[in-house]
């Protein structure tokens, strides 16, 4: 099995929970790559380049790939289990379904449009600690994925807090309500889910069977 982690949107490989998940898949000597997925060019990214730079990860066909997936990279890791045979298991923490539709309201209709007429939106970027430019190639390139067509039946485990403030629990539950292939966690946290390390670790490690008792 070879195992793939995901970081999420505007974040990078060193995140804090990139970071805990390699150390802990280090400590029971499994590897687990961490693409980054601003790729030199946050500017322009676009779920679509994700989902091409991460399948460029994937070994030969005959090993079965594991994603786990932060936030958008979540929702990148879903995608990407639709599309590949090869993806034979999903972990997701705090899933970004539905993304479009919680980030450009808290922006509003004005800020949305002057985006699109000016092609470019300062976004803060938690890997560089900074603020970028992100083209508007962005929404339109997202807009053309429909979670409704997300039917593989995947193993699915779904790690996600109660208390998120930026992708609702919601949005999760209504994912996993109509597949039955899909497990929830509810866990009490917000979006970081820096507070459940352990919890996450634990349960990464049953789903995915990992070698050795997973205890650290």
């Amino acid at each position: 099995m070879h195992y793939i982690y995901l970081h999420g949107f505007a974040s990078s490989p060193k995140s804090a929970k990139a970071q805990d998940i390699s150390d802990r898949f280090a400590k029971i000597q499994t590897n687990l790559t961490i693409p980054d997925l601003n790729a030199g060019d946050f500017s322009h990214l676009t779920i679509t380049r994700q989902l091409t730079q991460v399948a460029a990860e994937f070994p030969d066909s005959s090993v079965p790939v594991t994603l786990i997936g932060s936030s958008l990279g979540g929702l990148t890791s879903a995608y990407l289990g639709q599309q590949y045979p090869q993806v034979q298991r999903l972990v997701l923490l705090a899933p970004a379904f539905g993304f479009l539709s919680h980030w450009l309201p808290k922006l509003g209709d004005e800020e949305v449009q002057r985006w699109q007429r000016e092609k470019y939106l300062m976004v803060y970027h938690y890997g560089e600690g900074r603020s970028l430019p992100l083209s508007y190639d962005f929404v339109t390139d997202a807009a053309q994925y429909q979670e409704e067509l997300l039917q593989r039946p995947i193993p699915t485990l779904i790690l996600h807090g109660k208390k998120d403030e930026v992708i609702p629990i919601a949005a999760s539950r209504d994912f996993a309500l109509s597949r039955p292939w899909v497990e929830l966690v509810e866990l009490d946290s917000d979006h970081g889910l820096g507070n459940v390390t352990e919890e996450i670790w634990q349960a990464i490690c049953l789903f995915c069977q990992l070698p050795g008792s997973c205890k650290i």
